[in-house]
């Protein structure tokens, strides 16, 4: 399975370095090119910046909350990245309102590598025949 995410970008935008250091092992061996953002902020200025694919996003976020970038991404004109929304909130309230902004898939924390891994090749549409 090794580069089957050549050519794609993926944006990880987590506050908890060790979440984003266990995401960015995981996607090593698909060839993809990933970024990171610890921020809500700093999310939104790297999706302009590097019109990343697919964004890996965090809910709970210092300076800009997941939610206020998706709806950010929402009033953006062009190709808006595909979105992966993790949290450590079982509430379902929050996933019903992240489903409504067009979130591609919703996780919560903690989650398995390889379930990530699994959404990610789904929506990007690579799974491996």
């Amino acid at each position: 399975m090794s580069g089957e995410l050549e050519g794609r970008k993926i944006l990880l935008v987590d506050d908890d370095a060790d979440i984003l250091t266990a995401m960015r092992a995981a996607l090593a061996d698909t060839g993809a090119e990933v970024s990171t953002a610890g921020d809500g902020d700093s999310a939104v200025r790297k999706i302009a910046a590097e019109k990343p694919d697919l964004v890996v996003l965090d809910m709970m976020l210092p300076k800009r909350s997941g939610f206020l970038v998706i709806e950010h991404l929402r009033d953006q004109d062009g190709q808006k990245p595909h979105v992966i929304m993790i949290t450590g909130n079982q509430g379902t309230r929050h996933r019903v309102y992240a489903e409504s902004l067009g979130v591609d898939l919703y996780l919560n924390k903690p989650f398995r590598m390889e379930r990530l891994l699994d959404g990610i090749r789904n929506i990007l549409g690579e799974v491996a025949q």
